[in-house]
């Protein structure tokens, strides 16, 4: 498939049917995203690949009751509905035949040697450049779904279940300077998905010359 027909594919899909998710697809999905651009090309990622159904049902309680304990029950019906919502766009990955987490670590900048006499952090560094570490894996995650929509899958990028990170990081063995940073579940779709409208060109294209 063309570059361009990839792109305009794209679609969140969240209904998968229950066709499993080949290993060497998956394998080839996360070798494309280890080739996206990184800051320094210090590619601060790693990718955990769950397949294991046990394991995503019980992620996805995880991030269950972190919702229930996070987001509170109301009776303003908005509210109600909103809050179901965010549980689902935060758990359909338990039900997904393949996640894949990616994982971020500390990195390194160039900068970063030149602070030593400066009264200002990594931290303060990676903050005024836009978090440049965050704009990488984002940039990975992009590379995934792309990848698996040129092969025939669905995939939607998911940052609602780090409203439990830290339990989510226990369960999937991350250590040490480890953190996760996103999820992509991924399979294929369970019903023809298309890409939402955007803004037109004219809205978002400006030239300065």
């Amino acid at each position: 498939m063309e570059l361009r027909d990839v792109i305009q594919k794209r679609a969140s899909v969240r209904h998968f049917n229950s066709d499993a998710v080949p290993e060497e697809h998956l394998r080839e999905m996360v070798r494309l995203a280890g080739l996206a651009p990184s800051v320094n090309n210090s590619q601060p990622w790693k990718f955990i690949v769950i397949t294991n159904r046990e394991l995503l049902r019980k992620m996805a309680d995880t991030v269950h009751s972190a919702v229930e304990t996070r987001i509170p029950i109301c009776d303003n019906e908005a509210e109600k509905h909103a809050r179901a919502q965010v549980e689902w766009f935060s758990t359909f990955f338990g039900e997904a035949p393949a996640v894949i987490a990616v994982a971020q670590c500390p990195y390194t900048a160039i900068v970063d040697s030149a602070l030593e006499h400066s009264n200002m952090t990594h931290e303060d560094i990676n903050a005024l450049r836009g978090h440049p570490d965050i704009e990488s894996v984002g940039a990975a995650v992009e590379h995934i779904i792309l990848a698996a929509v040129d092969m025939g899958y669905g995939a939607c990028w998911l940052s609602g279940p780090l409203i439990a990170r830290e339990s989510l990081e226990e369960q999937l063995g991350l250590c040490d300077s480890w953190c996760l940073a996103a999820m992509v579940a991924v399979g294929k779709p369970e019903h023809d998905v298309l890409q939402k409208e955007k803004k037109p060109i004219e809205e978002i294209f400006e030239l300065r010359s």
